[in-house]
């Protein structure tokens, strides 16, 4: 994913939790809200230190951002999105994980 596509300052992070909305499944937490001057959408992961180790907590990100690589042309471009892991996801798939995210998509209607 490339580095536009990221968001990484604190401030960033924090105002999309305030003013943005949320949803969850058992697996994962997403935050989002809508920035009508971009011209594509935007990702924030968030994996805590009692979700597993580094090694572990890197993979889920890895797969968390692969799977918005391979729904890019699907997910609403004017749209700031963080993604928080839960502790199930320590033990899950690339595949169930890619399952768990869009299904809280499409729950909300974030697609095109």
């Amino acid at each position: 994913m490339k580095k536009a596509y990221r968001i990484k300052e604190n401030e960033e992070f924090q105002y999309v939790f305030r003013k943005g909305k949320s949803f969850a499944n058992r697996q994962l937490v997403i935050y989002y809200m809508e920035d009508p001057m971009q011209k594509h959408f935007r990702v924030g992961i968030s994996v805590g230190k009692k979700i597993g180790n580094a090694v572990i907590r890197n993979r889920i990100k890895r797969y968390i951002r692969q799977c918005f690589l391979e729904l890019e042309d699907s997910i609403l471009p004017t749209l700031n999105i963080i993604v928080i892991a839960r502790k199930p996801t320590n033990e899950m798939n690339y595949h169930e994980v890619k399952k768990s995210l869009i299904h809280l998509l499409s729950k909300q209607h974030l697609w095109k």
